[in-house]
């Protein structure tokens, strides 16, 4: 089974890295880089603060722990551990992967660390704003982001898959954990 698995992964994996142009490799390498997404970030922390004021600070806490429990837990629950080696440092295929900018990562994919930040932060803040059309458009981005780790070849389907899921779980737990916290404060300050 794991065999099988292993195979689907890499067919997928050849098949979305093989159909790519000039185009779109500027473009997924942009998509890709984190600092492209700091003026988001910067949106997302100016209606989070709009809406609370200074209890925005407790939002940005958890926030930054969101981040460090995806990315962390990714490398070292799933990375560190699975050891799974990405596509551009597996030699069997090493041949046939489009790689941008002869740019490979660390030696280990499973599971992809964007995907786990991506989709840990697309459900906490779709769980926090509860807008629909913010909703969609956050797991769009998500998904978006993470595709383009396939593309860029770097990670393999399932590494995207398994970490997009491994986000989601993620964010929803600390958005519960934010909730929990943020109504122990508000019971705390009200008058007795």
């Amino acid at each position: 089974m794991i065999d099988f698995l292993t195979g689907l992964d890499t067919r997928w994996f050849l098949f979305f890295n093989g159909h790519h142009n000039s185009f779109f490799d500027s473009l997924m390498y942009i998509i890709s880089a984190i600092k492209t997404w700091i003026p988001l970030y910067a949106i997302l922390l100016y209606f989070i603060f709009r809406k609370l004021k200074w209890e925005g600070f407790l939002t940005l806490f958890f926030l930054i722990m969101l981040l460090v429990f995806a990315d962390q837990g990714s490398v070292h629950i799933f990375k560190n551990t699975v050891q799974r080696l990405r596509p551009c440092h597996n030699a069997e295929i090493a041949n046939y992967i489009h790689l941008i900018n002869n740019e490979c990562g660390g030696q280990f994919g499973f599971v992809s660390s964007h995907a786990a930040n991506t989709f840990a932060l697309a459900m906490f803040s779709a769980l926090f704003f509860r807008n629909r059309i913010f909703s969609i458009s956050i797991f769009i981005w998500a998904t978006v982001v993470s595709y383009s780790r396939i593309y860029l070849g770097v990670h393999y389907p399932f590494d995207v898959l398994v970490g997009a899921l491994f986000g989601i779980f993620i964010g929803f737990l600390t958005y519960q954990a934010y909730i929990f916290s943020s109504k122990k404060i508000l019971e705390q300050k009200k008058p007795v």
